[in-house]
This record gives C-alpha cells, structure tokens and sequence, in this order.
C-alpha cells in the first residue's frame, strides 16, 4: 500500500521505505514488494532508511541483489544503526547518508549464540562485502575488514579486531556521503528540490504474515496439528479436531509458502506422511515400515518448509537455521503428544467436547456385533446399512457387523454376500440378481 504525501508534477519521484529490526523473510518480502511498486510508480529514486543490528545472512544477500539490480538510484539513510547483514544491504546502494551517532559495520558471522562461525562462512562473508563495495566504487579493503579481524587498516583500524565506523569515520574514509540531521537534508545534498514522495506502509496482511512465521507461533500450530490428528484418530468422526488440525496445518504453511520458504515439494511430504499414517492405523495391521515412514515425511515436510533451500541443498540457509526448525518440530510434536496424553481422557468428557462428538453407542441389545467368530457367515445374504468406502456397515438376519467390500465400494441399502472371513472381518461384494449358492 502506497500514501501520496506530497503532490505536483516533479522532475523526480521518491519511494521511501523503513527497513528496521531483523533482517530476515519479513525484510525481505517488504523489500521486494517496495521495489516492485516503486517501479510501477516510475519512481526515479528509492530511498531506504536502515536500522538493524543484521539478521539471516540468505536474506540480507537476496535485499542486497535486489538494490544492485535495481533500475532506479538507491540511497540508504542509517538512521542509528546498521551492523552485521545491515552493513551488506547499506554498501548496495548508490549513496550511503548517516544520521549523527550511528554506526556502520560489524558483518563477521555468527550463530544465535552470537559465537563466530567457521571459516568457510566468513570468506563468503567476506567476498559479499568485497564484491558489493566494488559494485559501488567504494573501498573493497574497508568493507572486507567488517568481516575479517585480521584486516589492517592504517589510520582506521589495527589487526585483531574487526571493523565498526562511527558517522564521522565513515564519511572520513569515503564508504559514507555525508552527515545528515534528517531526510528532508539528504534531500537538499542530492539536489532533488521538492520531488513527489511516496511512502511504502505495512498492510495488517503484511502484520498477520510476520506474527504466523514467528518461530513460537509455528511451534504452536505444530502442536495443534499433532493434537488434532491425536483426538480425530482417538474419536473417529469427531470432525472438529480435523477442522483444528487443518486450520493449523494451513495457517502453517500459507505464510511460509508465501515468503518462499516453504516449497511444493515440502507440502507434499507432510501430506504424503498423513496418509501413510492413516494406512498404518487403519489399513495396515499392527505398526511398520509406513508408519515410521509416515513419521519422517511429517517431521521433515514440517521442519524444511521453515528453512530456505533449493530442494536438498540448504546452503542458502542461515547457520544452524535448518537443525533449529529440527528442534521446535521434534519438540512441539513431543509437547502434543505429552499434553495429549495427560489431557485427552477427560477433554474427551467435558461437555462442551461432547456436543461436537457423535456420542451415539452401538449396543448389542439393538443388534450390534463387534466381531465374528462364525465361520458360516460366508455366503450369507445381507444389505448395506451404510455405505461401504471400503469398510462400512452391514446387516445379516437382523444384526449388524462391520464389513469390508471387495469391490472397493458398495452404496446403502445395496444388497451384498460374504464371500470371506478372516482375522474376524467379514469381506462382501454386491449381490447379483441371479446369483445363488
């Protein structure tokens, strides 16, 4: 969403947009989204104010390849802060304006734990900052030295320690264009005159997509997934656990799926894994292959979509990011099941539970058999009391059994035989006119 704030015919449009807090698939989408409409709006210059301590290193290069790219001039205004990934997205831009106190650098790599990663991460690090620098014509050296301690750097910094400029250092050594008070100055240093500005202004969609890929809001819905499967399964037909489990499962995937994260292929694999759990429990005797199986592909299907990848390789990702979404998965499923499992019996027994449950028994004083025992149930005529999908009911001589049709699927009041019996389960098939035994 665009709001005009200043109006005319003016040789120049300004698209301004905020870029604060962590950089990482909210900051990403938001840039995205205000490069595209400042292109549809012709603007001629994209201004982008920076406040951020950094974030994932996946996003911070997909922000800082979009402003290389973009075809309009670039000015990134630091207000106060932008260190570490923040860094890498203020060297992409044409011209760099400091307000007076901030601070500009500090890009080594680090895990959640802030610990320096291993080497390999810190020379692509390194290469970024180099590389985006050289785009810009500014000092490579300067900008590998916000990532390498062991850069020394005569006048500006010793060996030993890693790189972080001062408003006045940074103009100083040339990597920043000036000192500015406000906006309305980098205006006036740029000769822009009064030019039409349009401001970028975050949607409640944009709120809802950020709150939903939270990592404790997703560690939520895992939990209501695990648990509406647990009580669909524990209460066949209760229908409302599988509308919980579903909302869930949807509110889950819908944002990731929107910020790129999640893939096809990733929402395949935990459906995939749903049915190969619906056939071990209700199609395939006792517990296997399937359902560990089912196991994995859920588990996996949940914790890929949370990381960035291209397919299998996850290099795109930030460090440690993929064995983090591992953890809230695996963690949250164990949540489910333990809540379950100390809750589930007697939420099944409160009330308000009940009225969304079919409460109705199948007594036997009203003609319901559980199982079968006599072998001379085969050939015996019957009609189909429900539909058989393929499993359903039956009745035979006024009593009802469960059956299974081998024709894959029999309508109501059809009329039907059992042609066999086994492990106590009576398998039937549609009856033929002129069929007799």
């Amino acid at each position: 969403m665009v709001t005009l704030v200043a109006q005319g015919q003016q040789q120049n449009t300004l698209y301004q947009f905020h870029l604060n807090g962590e950089v990482g698939p909210a900051a990403w989408r938001r840039t995205d989204e205000a490069f595209k409409d400042a292109q549809q709006k012709k603007a001629t210059i994209v201004l982008i104010e920076i406040n951020t301590y950094g974030g994932a290193l996946n996003y911070a290069d997909s922000i800082r390849t979009k402003i290389l790219n973009a075809p309009m001039k670039t000015i990134a205004f630091i207000n106060h802060n932008a260190a570490s990934a923040g860094a890498l997205i203020a060297l992409a831009c044409d011209k760099i304006y400091m307000i007076k106190g901030a601070s500009l650098g500090a890009s080594s790599v680090v895990n959640p734990e802030g610990e320096l990663m291993p080497e390999k991460y810190q020379s692509y690090m390194r290469s970024l900052m180099r590389a985006t620098a050289e785009a810009k014509g500014r000092n490579p050296k300067i900008a590998e030295a916000f990532v390498d301690p062991d850069v020394a750097l005569p006048d500006i910094k010793e060996a030993g320690k890693v790189l972080t400029l001062t408003t006045a250092e940074a103009v100083k050594t040339g990597l920043a264009d000036g000192e500015v008070d406000s906006f309305a100055e980098i205006l006036t240093k740029e000769n822009l005159g009064d030019p039409l500005v349009l401001r970028y202004k975050t949607t409640w969609v944009d709120q809802v997509i950020d709150f939903l890929i939270n990592p404790a809001v997703s560690g939520i819905l895992i939990l209501l997934i695990i648990g509406g499967i647990y009580f669909e399964m524990q209460s066949p037909g209760i229908g409302f656990a599988l509308v919980v489990a579903i909302l869930a499962a949807s509110l889950f995937f819908a944002p990731l799926y929107i910020q790129g994260l999640a893939d096809n292929w990733e929402v395949a694999l935990f459906i995939v894994g749903l049915i190969l759990l619906l056939l071990e429990i209700f199609v395939i005797p006792g517990f296997g292959v399937a359902g560990i199986l089912g196991i994995i592909a859920v588990v996996c299907g949940l914790a890929f979509s949370m990381v960035p990848n291209e397919h299998f390789d996850f290099m795109p990702a930030e460090p440690n990011q993929l064995m983090t979404s591992f953890i809230i998965v695996v963690a949250s499923t164990i949540g489910a099941i333990i809540l379950c499992v100390i809750f589930g019996k007697s939420m099944l027994k409160t009330s308000a539970f009940k009225r969304l449950v079919l409460a109705d028994e199948q007594q036997s004083d009203m003609g319901y058999v559980s199982s079968v025992k006599d072998p001379g149930m085969i050939h015996k005529e019957g009609i189909a009391k429900t539909a058989l999908r393929p499993s359903g009911k039956i009745e035979i001589d006024g009593k009802w059994y469960d059956a299974i049709a081998l024709d894959g699927f029999i309508e109501k009041d059809t009329p039907i035989y059992v042609e066999k019996h086994e492990n106590y389960n009576l398998f039937v098939r549609k009856k033929k006119d002129e069929q007799v035994y």
